[in-house]
């Protein structure tokens, strides 16, 4: 039987699938369980703010949430729920990502969400961040982590010592 999904993805389209699955690739890596949609503030609001207000009762710890263009679907869905919400700008409009990320950041006091970097460095970030929330409660990630930092150091020793020969 699959564990119950600790984390949920949204995505406001399904093109800004091949970007979020950046966060799912990170999820999977440390064997968190997560559910991943399509839901839009704009188009779908009644759907979105279902999603957001059980997403607790179901179980979810973390949201995090990818869009483009007028991106309001974190700060949407974090009106509508106390759980952390991540959000992830997307880089799919004419101004390549700042109306996202600007969108994403500019949250009214009283109103949080973490907001990542515009594209796919974003939604691994986030998927990393949704981790270290959930290691705070979890020993076995928080050593998964810490495992994941001291590989990055090791790559990066490697690819140096190569350039020094």
């Amino acid at each position: 039987m699959a564990k119950k999904p600790l984390v949920g993805i949204l995505m406001g389209s399904d093109s800004d699938l091949s970007v979020m699955e950046e966060t799912a690739k990170v999820l999977r890596e440390f064997k968190v369980p997560y559910e991943m949609t399509v839901s839009s503030a704009h188009r779908t609001p009644r759907r979105t703010s279902d999603y957001a207000k059980n997403a607790e009762s179901r179980g979810i710890k973390v949201i995090i949430a990818g869009a483009g263009s007028a991106a309001h679907l974190a700060g949407f869905i974090a009106a509508e729920t106390t759980l952390p919400v991540i959000g992830v700008p997307i880089d799919s409009s004419p101004l390549k990502g700042l109306d996202s990320l600007l969108s994403t950041v500019q949250m009214p006091g009283g109103v949080p969400v973490a907001s990542m970097a515009i594209g796919k460095a974003g939604a691994k970030n986030a998927g990393i961040f949704a981790v270290e929330i959930l290691a705070t409660a979890d020993a076995s990630l928080r050593d998964a982590l810490k495992r994941q930092r001291k590989e990055m150091a090791r790559q990066i020793e490697e690819k140096a010592k190569k350039l020094k020969a």
